[in-house]
């Protein structure tokens, strides 16, 4: 498997960012890690093992990118506008400074440019949705791996502008149904994923809650609960995306 290594400064973040690209050719799959996690992690989790086959045969290549959540979502106690802020940075530098590195990269092996699909679990999985729902224009879908899709868990009662853009169950339910990102939303590959055991609760919570909304809304997706014997840990996300990655690749 072809293992590339990349660190660049973001003018967002006023920080430098480092990324890893795994693969060669065929859909660019960008994987946000769970919470307070490093690009590494696809690969320290051995996640990768579980995507090596469609990597190995050029069917996909997972982009490992940085998050800051220990300066947002995960600094509970911190000054809440601080926190959203600091995440809305970290969402400029992905799509207006990751991604198109991403479509340079890409298109200098397959020669032409398409979307993402993102990837994630846990917190991940929300980052993922989000920003797949908010520039369905540079994400052709979401794989949503146990995440949360509103704020309360992280954020209490506090509520701003920012934080409001960032929850896809809040913004989702008030966009018009004539909104031009509706025919974009139907035309991707959205899959949100949940199970039923330990520590999923919440999670089910919120996932029901979008699930409502896409529903309202008319966007197919598809949403799976899995069983109360699956809990909210790595080796049963192995088994989804075992399950799932061969569906989302077609």
């Amino acid at each position: 498997m072809e293992i590339r290594y990349f660190k660049h400064y973001s003018g967002s973040l006023n920080r430098d960012m480092e990324f890893k690209v795994y693969g060669h050719s065929g859909m660019p799959v960008l994987f946000i890690p769970c919470q307070s996690g490093r690009f590494f992690d696809f690969e320290n989790f051995h996640m990768v093992d579980y995507w090596a086959k469609w990597i190995e045969e050029g069917r996909c290549t997972v982009y490992s990118c940085d998050c800051i959540d220990d300066e947002a979502w995960a600094a509970k106690g911190a000054d809440n506008r601080w926190r959203i802020e600091n995440h809305e940075r970290w969402y400029h530098y992905i799509v207006d400074e990751l991604v198109p590195y991403i479509k340079h990269l890409n298109g200098e092996r397959l020669g032409y440019d398409r979307r993402i699909l993102t990837f994630g679990c846990s917190l991940g999985a929300m980052h993922a949705a989000n920003l797949f729902f908010r520039r369905p224009d540079l994400f052709e879908g979401c794989f949503a791996i146990s995440g949360l899709y509103d704020s309360p868990e992280f954020f209490g009662d506090y509520m701003d502008e920012t934080l409001y853009n960032n929850c896809p169950a809040y913004y989702l339910a008030n966009l018009p149904h004539d909104h031009f990102y509706m025919d974009m939303y139907r035309n991707s590959k959205i899959l949100v994923v949940v199970g039923q055991g330990k520590w999923e609760e919440p999670l089910v919570e919120s996932t029901r809650k979008l699930h409502h909304v896409l529903m309202d809304k008319g966007i197919p997706a598809q949403v799976d609960y899995w069983g109360f014997d699956v809990d909210h840990d790595w080796p049963w996300w192995y088994k989804m995306v075992e399950h799932y990655v061969p569906q989302l690749l077609n």
